[in-house]
């Protein structure tokens, strides 16, 4: 892999070919059926999750602790992986489907009422 490659010059269709030749080198691809890929991010969102466990770290100290935002790092990771794992699996294009979820989310959380910092309608 490139070491040159960071977000603000690598496509989504990257990621989606190395996660989808990573899976064919492997002969992975009958074990990769939504099914078995939501229930693997499902597990790898609990890990990330696991992180925080009984813990509350403030952001300082998640940015300055090399093993925790390593680990962190890890597991954004995995998810990442394996969402892209299941884009490819269902044949759906990210940046189409962000587009569209993005429309309903502004749609449905107008800054007309969602201007105060809440998630909720007060």
């Amino acid at each position: 892999m490139n070491p040159i490659l960071k977000d603000d010059n690598t496509t989504i269709s990257f990621f989606k070919e190395e996660v989808r030749e990573f899976v064919r080198e492997r002969n992975w691809g009958k074990f990769h059926t939504p099914k078995n890929l939501i229930q693997a991010l499902s597990i790898e969102v609990a890990e990330l999750s696991e992180i925080f466990l009984f813990k509350d770290y403030s952001l300082e100290t998640i940015r300055k602790n090399k093993e925790i935002l390593e680990r962190l790092s890890d597991e954004i990771a995995d998810v990442f992986i394996y969402l892209i794992s299941l884009a490819n699996s269902v044949n759906v294009d990210l940046t189409d489907i962000f587009i569209k979820k993005m429309e309903k989310n502004r749609n449905k959380y107008s800054t007309e009422e969602f201007n105060n910092g809440s998630y909720r309608k007060l």
